[in-house]
């Protein structure tokens, strides 16, 4: 008799401080894994790791079917602006579109504010004589010999990409067709990138730098995504990686190179997604999804068991938190605000003599003062531990010894007595302080999305999410908090939950009459027609594709858009009527008051979502080892000045069975995250081995 060989799917997260990975099989997960980021060789980094997690739980390679893998290689090296050297062709005369932006103040009172630098230096932003007009009319030709000329000239500068941005053209991408083939024939070697191919919307400035942000990373990405498929390769994977994009869905190797701008945030989509399918499973559709990990910390709205997108994002910010210091870029990402609130983050005195935290991190390297490893900041990881809330034995299973002594000294001498207060202290305003600042981005997120933060339960992941989840849920007011099986690499168990996927857009400006209809089922039919070309590539046929179709709208004259879903074409209703409707409907959900039926109604953008299968998932532990006592000893940690210093039982979370009561305060371990139950939680083992803890609410989180 033979045995069943399971063929096993794997997702690995390299994230600012550590690379999660994960082994699901048919029957749930069979393994999990955290290893520290190697940010000199992440690719190699990743093939160690993964190759140490199969090899400590017997799993062969060759048995692995479906290896989706996420990074934030594309947001650092926008960050670190360490890309090929880039430069931009554009219509004469508009080369500084990507300098002058929007005009657009983020502080009005700030006299010597920093406005992002573009990417490309204002030298290799050439200008060449052509002109097309927003009908799509060729008002100017293109001068080809002056597009050769200045291809000629920029490879012999050493430059090593161009992105071709001509005005117009999204609506009649002829030009810069035709500037790509010269520049083929005079300097095969350059990379070149359209912007009617990255991102073909209306508004020069962000499609001007998304463009040029993709086509920037683009040599950095090929390379990495060859270097870790031939690894992969070696250890014996058979298929190629899938990679995780920014919009929730999975894509081919082809496809993210060709885009890698749509790599951006693959890492907390991740994260959303694992929300989204746990909340599936025990019955909570509407949450807010807070992923801490040891560099940041994210919140996401889940509203219909669907993450909430948007289509802007920045990067590379002067001030990491402050919305339009970045660069923008145009590409569907799961709506989601960030902080500077991890393990890592760096805790200090302010000049106002209180305690600040972040949003600078020690990340990986050096890492926290307790890692032993040269860090010297004081960090959130480091007041965790000195309280009693992490062990310094059994972090990430005990692999990793911590160091309490150090971390007691740096909070003394850097926190403690300068303040002139008692190191347990120090360490308590540390936590509560980071606590704060994710409860008050939490509120403010939901507060501009029209959401009642207090109604919502809180699912926790990410390896600091279950620590400090319960103080971020108290202080928000939250009923209960959710915290689902390795909440530590959530981000990769929700990359195996994502279906491939792909977002198509294209600008067409047209006003919502009769006439509508017909023109929307031209546009569609392209663009569905595009995104499964697309789709083909990640295996996807066209039977299978789900499409999405939804449509940006505005009162006439106004310089913003509502998205909205494109209503279903039906005999017994008017196309455009029916869209009318939506528009005014969700506007009035956004904004309130709603300007008068007689205010002409106009379509900017026109977007396709296709999507393939859903792949089936089981997100708890195949093999589960429940006992009458889960408890694996005692430890002493801090619940506030209230409830000082208590005695509290440490469970291991791999021993819990299905409706089991924990009351509070206790702690529960796993190797990639630590939950803690305050004293006003309890704490019960759901059937799929999520945990929910019902809270009692205090602002500011546990007295």
């Amino acid at each position: 008799m033979t045995s069943v060989v399971k063929t096993m799917r794997v997702g690995i997260d390299i994230g600012g401080t550590f690379t999660d990975l994960s082994v699901l099989d048919d029957d749930g997960i069979v393994a999990v894994g955290k290893a520290l980021t190697t940010h000199g060789s992440p690719a190699q980094g990743v093939l160690e790791a993964l190759m140490e997690l199969l090899q400590s739980h017997d799993i062969d390679a060759a048995h692995i079917g479906t290896l989706v893998h996420g990074t934030t290689l594309v947001t650092n090296a926008l960050i670190e602006r360490r890309g090929a050297r880039t430069a931009l062709m554009t219509t004469e005369g508009f080369r500084d579109v990507v300098e002058m932006g929007r005009e657009h103040r983020y502080d009005l009172y700030d006299l010597d504010i920093e406005m992002p630098v573009p990417l490309v230096p204002r030298r290799l932003r050439i200008g060449v004589p052509e002109r097309i007009l927003a009908t799509g009319e060729v008002a100017e030709p293109l001068d080809e010999e002056r597009v050769a000329t200045v291809a000629a000239e920029l490879a012999a500068e050493g430059v090593e990409a161009v992105a071709v941005c001509f005005l117009h053209s999204h609506v009649n991408p002829e030009h810069e067709q035709r500037a790509r083939d010269v520049m083929r024939q005079v300097a095969p070697g350059l990379r070149v990138a359209l912007s009617s191919d990255v991102n073909p919307e209306v508004r020069e400035y962000e499609r001007f730098s998304t463009t040029i942000a993709n086509v920037y990373v683009q040599r950095i990405v090929e390379e990495y995504l060859a270097e870790l498929r031939s690894g992969l390769h070696a250890l014996g994977v058979r298929d190629a990686p899938m990679i995780m994009l920014s919009n929730g869905g999975v894509t081919a190797i082809e496809v993210a190179q060709r885009f890698p701008i749509r790599m951006l945030e693959s890492g907390p989509a991740g994260g959303a997604l694992g929300a989204v399918a746990v909340g599936r499973s025990i019955g909570e559709p509407d949450l807010l999804a807070f992923d801490m990990g040891g560099t940041t910390a994210k919140l996401c709205m889940i509203e219909g068991a669907e993450p909430l997108l948007t289509h802007t994002f920045e990067v590379s910010r002067v001030y990491k938190l402050r919305a339009g210091s970045g660069l923008p870029v145009r590409a569907p990402v799961i709506d989601m605000i960030e902080i500077g609130a991890g393990g890592g983050s760096n805790a200090r005195i302010n000049s106002l003599g209180l305690i600040a935290v972040g949003p600078e991190s020690s990340g990986s390297e050096p890492g926290p003062v307790c890692y032993g490893k040269g860090g010297v900041p004081v960090t959130v990881t480091d007041a965790d531990l000195v309280l009693g809330l992490l062990d310094a034995g059994s972090f990430l299973g005990g692999r990793m010894e911590l160091d309490l002594d150090a971390a007691h000294d740096a909070i003394r001498t850097q926190i403690a007595e300068p303040l002139g207060i008692s190191v347990t202290d120090a360490a308590w305003g540390i936590h509560a302080t980071v606590n704060a600042n994710m409860a008050d981005a939490a509120r403010v997120h939901a507060i501009e999305r029209g959401c009642d933060v207090d109604r919502l339960p809180l699912f926790v992941s990410g390896g600091n999410g279950p620590l400090h989840g319960p103080g971020v849920a108290q202080a928000l007011g939250s009923p209960s908090l959710t915290v689902p099986p390795a909440a530590g690499v959530l981000s990769t168990l929700g990359f195996l939950s994502a279906p491939p996927a792909i977002d198509v857009v294209r600008s067409h400006f047209s006003s919502v009459d009769e006439g509508l209809a017909s023109v929307a089922a031209g546009i569609y039919e392209s663009l569905e027609e595009e995104a499964a070309t697309l789709l083909s590539a990640s295996g996807v046929s066209h039977a299978n594709i789900t499409y999405v179709r939804t449509v940006e709208m505005r009162f006439e004259g106004q310089g913003t858009e509502v998205e909205v879903m494109a209503p279903t074409p039906h005999a017994d209703i008017r196309w455009d009527q029916a869209l009318n409707d939506r528009f005014h409907e969700a506007y009035r959900q956004r904004f309130g008051p709603v300007a008068p039926e007689r205010v002409p109604v106009e379509v900017l953008t026109w977007r396709v979502k296709a999507s393939g299968p859903e792949p089936s998932q089981a997100l708890h532990f195949a093999s589960h080892h429940a006992e009458r006592t889960a408890v694996k000893g005692t430890r002493r940690a801090y619940f506030g000045p209230e409830h000082g210093f208590q005695d509290v039982d440490v469970y291991d979370r791999h021993h819990l069975h299905s409706g089991q009561e924990i009351p509070g305060p206790a702690i529960v371990e796993e190797p990639e995250s630590t939950l803690v139950v305050p004293p006003e939680g309890h704490a019960t083992v759901l059937p799929n081995q999520a945990i929910r803890v019902a809270l009692t609410s205090h602002e500011g989180g546990w007295k």
